[in-house]
């Protein structure tokens, strides 16, 4: 009897349970994603529902984290002995150590650390290409969260840290500027307001030296940060931030003054007294195709060099007191090349207006130069990639480029890449971006040697 009340009971409990259902409801999958439309939060992968591009130049980083994520990810640290971060990181951070700072919300020693062995912490943790450096070294990389998010931790600490506004100041420990050697007071110059010049300079004065003055050729201070790096990766406030910190130390920044401009060499400045000078000019030219020769941006050909400072200037708010119109490129665009910089060409044509991008490239997906990141974020935003192929000649229709022609490249077994002529593909566009990399035509007469 007990048995059959307690089967009764069981019984009657689940025909009370209203998630018991006596059918199956079904659905067809079309009318269900039809459904979802109306409250899904995520955007579609369609093109017809993304975000629009055009002229968007929000932040799109995915290692971009609030505090929330920033103290989660900061917890997975295992804080390792060896430290193989620190170890793959080519200006030595002691990772794990901002990373424990960031854990105990000390925000400010966070930063102190990543500022203290890189002046560019901020211009780092946010193009860094960490997969292949500290990321790519953290042994959580086969786990299944996977490796510690360290650039976005980097970007975390020392943004909060630029809120804060705090001057760098001169190394206390230092003796007061008068009872310095005389070396310390000796004039530096350097030249370009880049990168390794900012770099340069803020360890220069970090060690007492309280005569440096950096000149740049151009109205605008950064170099390759602020000219060759959009806006949606790299905005201009980070470059602004770290010259402050650097200027914070009393080094000088003149405009508008370069190599080669109105008599400027090394041995004109060596002339006004300058006793020491560090050359950061980087490569200012575009390596160009012999196809390429003659064509102009009016015939719709432009190189990174040309098209990515015109989308910069009309796009960092700042950057110059010109007032810049970003480039219209209505159409087919194709970008040459496989290295980052052909991928900044590519999401940033899509954001002056080119309806559909194409990168092609003359080896495979494997030989990519390129950092994953780039062509994840090239690839959602729907850029097609075409490899193995080389551009042969220029198609032209009424004086400006009407499409590309190229020839398939095939590896040997000996690890070679040949051009096969037999193979032959033709593609229609209105612009091409060559992003073959950069170099240094004339470094003589630049010098002034």
């Amino acid at each position: 009897e007990n048995l059959v009340l307690s089967l009764n009971v069981g019984l009657s409990i689940l025909s009370l349970n209203p998630r018991v259902q006596t059918h199956a409801a079904i659905h067809s999958t079309g009318a269900k994603k039809a459904e979802r439309k109306h409250w899904k939060r995520n955007p579609e992968k369609s093109c017809d529902s993304c975000v629009k591009l055009e002229n968007n130049f929000d932040d799109i980083k995915h290692t971009t984290l609030s505090e929330r994520g920033a103290l989660r990810e900061a917890f997975r640290c295992l804080k390792c002995a060896d430290a193989p971060c620190q170890k793959s990181c080519p200006t030595n951070l002691e990772i794990k150590s901002f990373i424990t700072s960031i854990s105990n919300k000390n925000y400010y020693g966070a930063a102190k650390a990543i500022l203290s062995d890189n002046p560019l912490g901020l211009t780092c943790g946010m193009v860094c290409p960490t997969s292949e450096l500290c990321v790519g070294g953290c042994n959580l990389f086969a786990s299944e969260e996977g490796p510690i998010n360290i650039g976005g931790l980097q970007q975390f600490a020392v943004e909060v840290f630029s809120k804060m506004g705090i001057p760098q100041v001169r190394n206390p420990d230092l003796p007061p500027p008068d009872d310095m050697p005389e070396s310390f007071h000796a004039k530096i110059a350097l030249i370009g307001c880049g990168p390794a010049s900012i770099s340069c300079a803020s360890y220069l004065a970090r060690l007492g030296y309280d005569n440096i003055t950096v000149f740049e050729k151009q109205k605008y201070i950064g170099g390759l940060s602020t000219a060759e790096i959009p806006q949606f990766r790299l905005p201009y406030e980070v470059v602004q931030f770290e010259i402050e910190l650097m200027k914070d130390l009393g080094v000088k920044v003149v405009l508008e003054k370069g190599l080669g401009m109105n008599g400027m060499s090394l041995a004109s400045l060596k002339d006004e007294g300058f006793q020491a000078v560090f050359i950061g000019i980087g490569l200012p030219q575009a390596n160009k195709a012999k196809i390429f020769q003659g064509l102009t941006v009016d015939q719709g050909f432009y190189t990174s060099k040309d098209f990515l400072p015109l989308v910069a200037k009309a796009s960092k708010a700042g950057m110059c007191s010109c007032k810049s119109q970003l480039p219209e490129l209505r159409g087919v665009v194709i970008v040459l090349g496989a290295g980052d910089t052909a991928f900044d060409c590519a999401t940033s044509a899509l954001r002056c207006g080119a309806r559909r991008v194409f990168v092609v490239f003359r080896k495979g997906f494997t030989n990519i130069r390129a950092v994953p990141e780039e062509m994840e974020l090239a690839k959602e935003e729907k850029c097609e990639f075409l490899p193995f192929l080389f551009p042969r000649e220029v198609i032209m229709k009424n004086g400006r480029v009407a499409g590309l022609q190229f020839c398939r490249t095939e590896q040997t077994e000996r690890g070679d890449w040949l051009e096969d002529e037999d193979q032959i593909v033709r593609l229609k566009a209105d612009y091409i971006i060559s992003a073959f990399g950069s170099m240094l035509t004339d470094p003589q007469n630049l010098l002034g040697a």
